[in-house]
């Protein structure tokens, strides 16, 4: 097994690499929008009480494909390496649409699996996050 982490990918938020690499796949940690070196993350508006009271899902998502090229090719990976997706979504009713037509235009030739879930909430107060499976 060998750990990962990019230097260009925010930083994690907990005790965790960027990626590990088991055998010929690369397992990523769940990547979000933040950028490295900063707390402020795109597309996200928050209130002094750190709220979040506007977000853009497609700025956020449009980061996070950024982010996780970032640590593939990092790892010495590719995007075109991507087998498996899992996104996680606050607002599927809302978001669902958005992130989709994103997703199809960056993966247009990509035939990974995806499977799409929402949750209540994500770590930092982001709107989405993938987890990413890629061979090497």
């Amino acid at each position: 097994m060998s750990v990962f982490n990019s230097d260009r990918a925010p930083e994690p938020v907990g005790a965790y690499p960027h990626a590990v690499q088991v055998g010929s796949l690369l397992y990523l940690s769940g990547v979000g929008p933040r950028e490295r070196g900063s707390r402020i993350i795109p597309g996200v508006t928050l209130d002094s009480a750190g709220n979040v009271i506007a977000y853009d899902v497609a700025v956020q998502t449009l980061s996070v494909f950024r982010n996780v090229r970032f640590i593939l090719e990092d790892a010495g990976s590719a995007w075109d390496n991507i087998v498996d997706v899992t996104v996680f979504l606050t607002n599927m009713k809302n978001d669902f649409a958005i992130f989709n037509r994103l997703y199809s235009e960056h993966f247009a030739n990509v035939n990974a699996c995806r499977t799409t879930v929402e949750v209540g909430a994500l770590p930092t107060p982001i709107a989405v996050e993938l987890k990413v499976i890629a061979t090497l």
